[in-house]
């Protein structure tokens, strides 16, 4: 039985990117592995979210998505362009049922902010 997921996102610079994640959206960082680092942990609540330098796999970097279900988009928003977020658009409701936002890292790689409403 699945229980649980983690996005691996490939980064240009694991140390910028973890700045960025950590300032700018919010999330800790769990850990940092290899000297100098080429791969990290990111955490908030319960999503977490891993990082992978570009020169440690073959995958290129910015071509990473996920979705993360929040309590409050519009709270959540406002607090992303309060830190500096790159925020790409603001939130909507869209009738498959989702209020959402997209964001994305230093690299493209997107993050979607979405909370349930109900369906048009």
């Amino acid at each position: 039985m699945m229980r649980a997921s983690t996005a691996v996102f490939t980064v240009g610079d694991i140390a910028a990117s973890l700045a960025y994640y950590r300032d700018r959206l919010g999330f800790d960082v769990a850990f940092e592995y290899g000297e100098p680092a080429f791969y990290a942990g990111l955490c908030s609540g319960t999503v977490t979210l891993h990082l992978i330098a570009a020169g440690h796999t073959p995958r290129l970097p910015g071509q990473g998505a996920v979705t993360i279900d929040v309590d409050d988009v519009d709270a959540l928003h406002a607090d992303l362009v309060r830190r500096g977020a790159r925020v790409l658009k603001a939130p909507a409701n869209y009738d498959y049922g989702l209020r959402d936002f997209d964001v994305a890292d230093l690299d493209g790689n997107v993050l979607f902010f979405a909370m349930e409403i109900p369906k048009s």
